[in-house]
């Protein structure tokens, strides 16, 4: 795949980049690691200052930054404005809490018969980072915040389709004060990442990506034995109940299921509706979906911008045709426009079955899959029969109801009455095929340290009697 800037809007080629060489990947990852050994030795505070010039930076050129995501991916520039703001909030978050998130942790110094014993949570050096082109700017932030501030370093392999945003992010801490190479975007594709995940300074990687992806990484990160984090695909359910407020759950249902022009991974893909009130919420949410408006990404008053591939909105086309093929409804959309751009209208598919496409596969891009129960026993049963395991969505007035589906819904995210979103104060990650791993919170920061367990007694005597290695 080319490294360019393709304008899905358009199918215009804008901007093209050479791939690196292998002595110029070779020398990014040195500058990475010589960088790691410069910020492993400052201070929190300095690193702190660092990120929030960074924060400061996003916010100043939110509007410009904001252009290039919708340019290189398709995303309504509303949507592109909001996910600068959220950078620069994650990137606050971390420098206000990362002292109280790395601080040493004291455990019982008598009950392992020492003076003193504690916790300390250390860097481990350059961390690959892999990661895919639906948020481009959010994506890479969630992990750079946290692994920066706990003094590790970052070398980017972003996705071939936004070129200009990953290089747009190394030179934001760059400016911000962070050590030259600190944060390396490396224009390479996926063929290089088993060479830069083979090399003796990069320690970790994280990926967010598919499955397929995740098999690799987590193939040759097991051959290395280097820890990996990986947030993978996800096909959520969004479960209404009787007692739900109806026209509220349609109205975000749309809302979930099209953020980011469809294309997020937690994003509600499979409704799964309770009888009592499948037909008022069917309609419902297929006339919302209808109302919203297709287009230019950059007008304002656009709803769903275009996918960010023709190969992807072929995918989304493909999935929606054999369902049909094989029996299922069309509630609205369905049909591919003309016209210029990889658009493709908000859809509503029902009367699936599990010989269908739509069934067992995540459908990336704005169709939502519509699924009738009778019981809450049989919406738990639909919700967790797939193979995957990230956010998963709940609507009911129940109090009963509310705890059972926070214990019962097997994913790494239950979110009721609400859209599944990401928040830096909550750790974020998947179950099942969904991946393995947190990102964000003090979790998020901790999967990339050494936890290391310091023991200290008084002499050779004293920590002798009685103890024993490992």
């Amino acid at each position: 795949m080319p490294i360019a800037t393709t304008n899905p809007a358009t199918g215009q080629v804008l901007k093209t980049y050479e791939a690196m060489s292998t002595e110029q990947l070779d020398a990014a990852i040195e500058r990475t690691d010589l960088a790691f050994r410069q910020l492993r030795a400052t201070t929190v505070e300095q690193r702190a200052g660092w990120m929030r010039a960074a924060a400061d930076l996003l916010d100043a050129e939110r509007d410009e930054i904001a252009r290039i995501m919708t340019t290189e991916m398709g995303k309504t520039y509303v949507a592109a404005q909001a996910e600068v703001t959220k950078c620069a909030t994650a990137a606050r978050f971390y420098a206000d809490k990362a002292s109280a998130f790395l601080a040493d942790q004291p455990a019982d110094a008598d009950a392992v018969k020492a003076t003193r014993a504690f916790i300390r949570y250390q860097p481990i050096g350059v961390v690959l980072a892999v990661m895919p082109w639906n948020f481009p700017l959010w994506q890479v932030m969630r992990f750079a915040a946290p692994a920066l501030m706990a003094g590790n370093t970052g070398l980017l392999k972003h996705a071939s389709n936004v070129p200009q945003t990953a290089l747009l992010l190394e030179d934001v801490f760059r400016r911000a004060g962070f050590p030259e190479g600190a944060f390396t975007a490396v224009l390479v594709g996926s063929d290089a990442v088993d060479r830069i995940l083979s090399d003796p300074r990069v320690r970790a990687a994280t990926l967010t990506g598919s499955e397929t992806a995740g098999r690799s990484i987590a193939q040759i990160a097991g051959r290395e034995l280097k820890k990996t984090v990986l947030e993978l695909g996800g096909s959520d359910p969004f479960v209404v109940m009787p007692s739900a407020d109806v026209d509220r759950a349609a109205e975000v249902a749309t809302t979930a299921r099209c953020q980011n022009n469809g294309q997020s991974c937690i994003a509600a893909k499979r409704f799964i509706v309770h009888t009592d009130v499948f037909d008022a919420f069917a309609e419902k949410f297929a006339a919302n979906m209808a109302a919203l408006r297709v287009g230019d990404p950059m007008d304002p008053n656009t709803d769903v911008g275009p996918l960010a591939s023709e190969r992807g909105r072929d995918e989304v086309h493909a999935q929606v045709r054999d369902a049909v093929d094989n029996g299922a409804t069309v509630l609205c959309g369905g049909e591919l426009p003309g016209g210029d751009g990889w658009f493709y209208p908000p859809t509503v598919v029902t009367d699936l079955t599990p010989q269908m496409r739509m069934w067992s596969e995540e459908v990336f891009g704005p169709v939502a899959g519509l699924y009738r129960v009778s019981s809450y026993s049989e919406a738990i049963e639909v919700a967790n029969g797939t193979s995957f395991g990230l956010g998963s969505n709940a609507w009911t007035r129940d109090p009963a109801e509310q705890e059972r589906f926070a214990t019962d819904l097997d994913a790494g995210n239950v979110f009721i009455n609400g859209m599944t979103t990401s928040y830096p104060e909550l750790p974020f990650g998947g179950v099942k095929n969904s991946g393995y791993g947190r990102e964000l919170s003090e979790l998020g920061m901790r999967e990339f340290c050494n936890i290391k367990t310091v023991w200290v007694g008084e002499g050779a005597a004293s920590a002798g009697a009685g103890a024993h290695a490992e």
